[in-house]
């Protein structure tokens, strides 16, 4: 068993050498991964300047390139054997609710996919300054092996978010939906030595929408959520609706 490990925090991260020690129980791990972090990059693709890849350890790669260009290289033929599985993370923030539209974690695993092979993102809900990757590690080896024994259905990949808790305070598992998280809209303008006007996105925290099922819901009641996702952005419900259009066209 070849397992294809990456992640968005870089190959350096604390959170993807907690992952490969769990899940070389499991088989061969290979890790391709950024060589610095790329948080929040999506599923960004490098085409325009030319990726270098730099051996770091044994079965262990430097990309200087997103985590989807890792995932991408890897697997169309930098390995010497394709993987049978992709494993990104362990992310050190979350990835709940609208977070996996940005998340270069879960972009990795989405790529994993898209590629036909079955596909997992590990996140650990946490904002520091104490992480317990310990009890992610071994979740996501468990489920791991499930994936590998059992199989995965055709287009859908597993996003994983894990309470930052000591393993004995987690109460189980749940499989849920994707849920709804609320950020205040803020931009910080300010000015460099120079006089010029710079900005930083961002905005604060504002919770999450309460709704039972979701993995925002599980996380925070104390239990691992692991929610079944694929990329069909189709809106069906919307198409239905909007059947009845009349354009004036052509």
């Amino acid at each position: 068993m070849i397992i294809l490990v990456s992640n968005d925090d870089g190959i350096h991260s604390e959170g993807i050498r907690a992952l490969e020690e769990a899940l070389a129980k499991l088989g061969e791990v290979y890790t391709v991964a950024p060589d610095r972090e790329q948080n929040a990059v999506s599923h960004s693709l490098t085409l325009h300047r030319p990726l270098r890849i730099e051996e770091v350890g044994p079965r262990r790669f430097a990309v200087n390139g997103t985590p989807t260009d890792c995932v991408n290289l890897a697997v169309k033929g930098f390995l010497p054997v394709r993987p049978q599985l992709v494993v990104s993370g362990i992310n050190s923030t979350a990835n709940l609710g609208d977070d996996v539209i940005y998340s270069g974690t879960v972009s990795a695993a989405i790529e994993g996919s898209l590629l036909g092979i079955p596909s997992i993102a590990v996140s650990l809900v946490s904002r520091g300054p104490v992480y317990h990757f310990g009890p992610a590690a071994d979740f996501a080896a468990v489920l791991a092996a499930e994936v590998i024994t059992q199989g995965m259905p055709p287009d859908t990949l597993l996003n994983v978010n894990v309470p930052n808790l000591p393993r004995e305070e987690i109460k189980g598992y749940l499989l849920t939906r994707q849920g709804k998280r609320r950020y205040g809209e803020k931009i910080e303008a300010r000015v460099d030595p120079r006089g010029k006007k710079y900005y930083w996105i961002g905005g604060d925290d504002l919770g999450f929408d309460p709704t039972e099922g979701t993995d925002c819901v599980a996380v925070h009641e104390g239990f691992i959520s692991v929610t079944p996702l694929h990329v069909d952005l189709t809106n069906y419900r919307s198409l239905q609706e909007l059947r009845g259009l009349r354009l004036p066209w052509p």
